[in-house]
């Protein structure tokens, strides 16, 4: 899951997103007016790029729920997600670990669910080399090698691994890059496949993927991971969260929650997580206390 670094405001979520406040005629118990309409923005999931923009059944079913219309729009940059949130223009939105506390930042939120899975592994990242390379057997060996990042932006395939590489071999964060401090050479390829991929032709000698791709790959015959190694692994990565206004009614916050966490539709959770166990689960301020401390040891600031 998930794509995270902090960008300039940018249009993205579409003029009829950002123009005109939404009205409101249904009151709540407490006698607040509920929105006119909810908008739920999503954010591209780099492990599923293919899911986006198939809420049709999602909406219908939620909208039938809480009894007003509802609309899963998709963004592309938490940023303005998070802006277009300040400024009431949405009321749901998917956030990664780290914008999570960006938006903590600027809007009054409530974190409302993220995903578990029945019986899949943790989602971490792995440290991952050619079984045959006797060189490389643990964490400090990768000094002087030509190494892969997926991209600055991703969680799983560069912050959380370097996160592990500062805590666990004291590097200092802002070197990492830089050629013959610690790696010879540090490559991006952009996606977690290709930086498996090049390990299996050579290209590099290390990359840091998320574990779950390696299954992915080998079950697709796209690798053999007998012929890989992996020498170590990140912390447990939170999952994105869905974050919603403080400011709305609370019986309405309420049942939005509820739908979230009874929601059963396997084929929605095997569009969106290519798993149909998958189910949504409250989130909560804890679960993201790791990403604090990742960020402050990576001198990430959250604006």
């Amino acid at each position: 899951m998930k794509k995270i670094i902090f960008t300039s405001v940018a249009i993205l979520l579409g003029v009829g997103l950002l123009a005109g406040c939404q009205k409101a005629d249904k009151k709540s118990e407490s006698g607040n007016k509920w929105p006119e309409k909810l908008t739920i923005v999503t954010m591209p999931d780099e492990n599923n790029p293919e899911a986006g923009g198939k809420n049709e059944a999602f909406q219908k079913d939620m909208s039938k729920y809480l009894g007003i219309p509802v609309e899963v729009m998709e963004g592309g940059d938490y940023a303005v997600g998070i802006e277009a949130m300040k400024n009431k223009k949405l009321d749901v939105l998917l956030v990664s670990p780290m914008s999570y506390f960006q938006a903590k930042q600027r809007v009054e939120i409530d974190p409302l669910v993220t995903t578990s899975s029945n019986g899949a592994e943790a989602y971490k990242t792995v440290f991952v080399t050619r079984k045959d390379n006797d060189k490389i057997n643990e964490l400090k060996d990768l000094k002087g090698t030509n190494f892969a990042f997926v991209d600055p932006a991703s969680s799983s395939g560069y912050m959380f691994p370097k996160y592990t590489l500062v805590k666990d071999l004291k590097l200092e964060p802002s070197k990492i890059e830089e050629p013959n401090y610690f790696f010879k050479t540090v490559a991006y390829s952009g996606k977690h496949d290709s930086s498996l991929m090049g390990v299996v032709k050579g290209d590099y000698e290390a990359a840091a993927v998320a574990g779950q791709v390696i299954n992915m790959m080998s079950g697709a015959g796209l690798v053999d991971k007998d012929e890989l190694k992996i020498i170590g692994e990140t912390e447990e990565i939170p999952n994105p969260a869905y974050v919603m206004r403080s400011d709305l009614p609370d019986d309405l916050k309420k049942k939005i929650k509820e739908f979230y966490i009874q929601y059963e539709d396997e084929k929605y959770f095997e569009t969106f997580y290519k798993d149909k166990s998958v189910r949504f689960v409250e989130a909560k301020d804890s679960d993201y206390e790791t990403v604090k401390d990742m960020m402050k040891t990576l001198g990430i600031k959250g604006e």
